[in-house]
């Protein structure tokens, strides 16, 4: 392929993108609107619905989706920690870095070896805004591993790139070995009982890290590393919660390789912020204080891909529920029926396959369909006792 048969996108400098990107979302969001950052969790609960446009672009935007679904007339799906366990898990997390972090490096060493931890760096990551944090962040990482000691990064800010537009992440800490590993320490509130936490608290918080071992290798390409990326950022985070019942912290290591091939992947899927926000009509806007007919009209004008899954990770998942509700779709029913039904997108055309009243029958999904009711029929028709059947 010759270059001119390349990408027709326009060769616009990276710089200048951004700058018009921002202003466009700032648009979208509204003039007094403050934007919500885009942290580890949602970008997470993106990359595992990367087809769901609504929800990229009212994230990229930094719009408020729990203030806007009460604009809409619905209620804010509810999930996320409460105050009483923030500020708990603020305390536990102050306690393990206490002293310089020396409980924390002690936790790391003891399941990584390698030299043993001494008095370790804490350096000041203090800057003017998120750029200025990540840069300030990208030159500590540096400093660090040609130092070759032991550095804890206390709250860095990591960037990275979402669907064409910037993201900035802050994890709980990254320290960096005597060897010039990079590691990122997740710190949560949930109890470790007999060295085991709960199984879905472990794997959300392995998806939530996943993101920041990714944001870590993009600074790792960045500084010109040598190893690569993928060799300097360790690929297993360090886990640390409260011990049993008590307040004393311990440590798991956590392999996220997994999380992190199903993010990358998920993420280079999403459409880019801008090619979303030029499918709006002139003017659009997110702006809550808009009639709710209006906001109505602009939020709908966006794609979703409502699943049952966006209860327990968008603030707008009730909204959704309903419009997939209304409309029929399968996909309230789940994204694994969803997969299975083919080219069947509304349970009134299921139903008409199932009862032969559409649908080719050489399609595996009608097929099976009808195989399927037939099976209910029989069993219902023999399992009829004295009249009455036995549903």
């Amino acid at each position: 392929m010759s270059e001119s048969q390349g990408s027709a996108r326009p060769t616009t400098p990276p710089r200048e993108r951004t700058t018009a990107i921002r202003q466009r979302l700032a648009e979208l969001r509204g003039p007094t609107a403050v934007p919500r950052p885009l942290d580890a969790r949602a970008l997470a609960a993106l990359a595992a619905n990367p087809g769901c446009r609504r929800r990229a672009l009212l994230d990229g935007a930094g719009v408020d989706k729990g203030a806007l679904a009460e604009a809409l007339g619905s209620p804010s799906a509810a999930f996320g920690q409460s105050q009483f366990a923030i500020a708990r898990g603020n305390t536990f997390e102050a306690r393990v870095k206490s002293d310089g972090g020396t409980e924390l490096l002690r936790l790391l060493h003891e399941h990584t070896g390698g030299e043993a931890p001494k008095d370790a760096a804490v350096p000041d990551l203090a800057a003017a805004g998120p750029e200025g944090r990540a840069a300030r962040t990208a030159l500590a990482l540096r400093e660090a591993t040609a130092a070759g000691g032991w550095t804890l990064l206390d709250h860095p800010m990591l960037a990275l790139e979402v669907a064409g537009s910037p993201a900035y992440l802050e994890p709980d800490a990254v320290v960096v070995a005597p060897d010039g590993r990079w590691t990122v320490v997740e710190i949560k509130s949930f109890p470790m009982i007999d060295a085991a936490a709960d199984p879905a608290k472990v794997g959300a918080a392995a998806r939530q890290a996943a993101v920041y071992v990714l944001a870590l290798e993009r600074v790792a390409g960045l500084l010109g590393d040598t190893p690569g990326p993928a060799d300097r950022v360790a690929h297993s985070v360090l886990l640390v919660c409260p011990k049993d019942f008590s307040n004393l912290p311990t440590a798991s290591l956590v392999d996220v390789r997994k999380q992190l091939s199903v993010t990358r992947r998920q993420l280079a899927r999403l459409t880019r912020i801008e090619e979303i926000a030029d499918a709006l009509a002139p003017g659009a806007s997110f702006a809550l204080d808009r009639p709710a007919p209006e906001l109505a009209e602009t939020v709908e004008s966006v794609p979703a891909a409502y699943a049952p899954e966006c209860l327990a990770a968008c603030e707008l998942a009730f909204h959704c529920r309903d419009r997939a509700r209304a409309v029929d779709a399968v996909t309230a029913l789940g994204r694994g029926l969803r997969a299975e039904l083919g080219g069947l997108t509304s349970v009134g055309a299921v139903l008409d396959a199932a009862r032969g009243r559409a649908g080719d029958p050489s399609d595996p999904a009608v097929a099976a369909l009808r195989r399927a009711a037939a099976l209910r029929a029989e069993a219902l028709e023999g399992a009829t006792v004295g009249g009455a059947v036995c549903r």
